[in-house]
């Protein structure tokens, strides 16, 4: 039933259509913005508008960015010998919050899935292995996630580089920290003990 008027409603239901958005969420969103005002609405329509206009992908690393080539990519400080593949931009982010990674990336915009038709030309794995070819790094991180599309993306690749005679490795995976072993899963549990280091 519609409460709430028409422009109300298809609002509610344009917030509801985003990734992560329920119902009440959606609506929510949608009373804050008509309290808005109208120079307030006016610049978040204009930043979604920009956004969308002018983010592109790097020309080298496949991030999104404003420019042609990212900010870590142009920056001389970084280790360009050392090239971390994450699925999505998210995840580099993450990394970048750490500040403990010096190297650059390679973003892949996805990881590969049959039972959801994602291949390995649909993400960005042509550019990685030209990337690979012009620039000769030094170690390959893959930084995909851990869980099946994650792994086996992760082994699709390592097949791909490994006879390039380039050092491939895996983030190590196991414990998250405060985690109680009673409800770890079983796979966790054994990538632990399998990645244990000397104390």
């Amino acid at each position: 039933m519609n409460y709430y008027g028409d422009p109300i409603t298809r609002l509610i239901e344009k917030f509801a259509s985003l990734p992560g958005i329920g119902r009440k969420s959606a609506q929510r969103l949608a009373f804050h913005v008509i309290g808005m005002s109208e120079q307030e609405v006016k610049e978040l329509t204009d930043a979604i508008i920009s956004a969308k206009r002018d983010v592109k992908y790097c020309s080298v690393c496949c991030n999104l960015t404003d420019s042609d080539i990212c900010p870590v990519c142009a920056s001389p400080k970084r280790d360009h010998k050392t090239i971390m593949v994450v699925e999505n931009p998210r995840d580099m982010a993450a990394y970048e919050k750490t500040k403990e990674y010096n190297g650059v990336y390679h973003v892949l915009h996805g990881a590969i899935s049959p039972m959801a038709g994602v291949t390995p030309s649909d993400i960005k794995l042509k550019e990685l292995l030209e990337r690979i070819q012009k620039d000769t790094p030094d170690e390959i991180i893959l930084a995909t996630n851990p869980n099946v599309e994650g792994e086996a993306t992760a082994m699709y690749i390592s097949k791909l580089i490994k006879p390039l005679g380039i050092k491939v490795t895996r983030i190590a995976n196991g414990v998250p920290v405060g985690g109680d072993l009673e409800y770890v899963d079983q796979v966790t549990l054994t990538r632990a003990l399998e990645g244990r280091r000397e104390l």
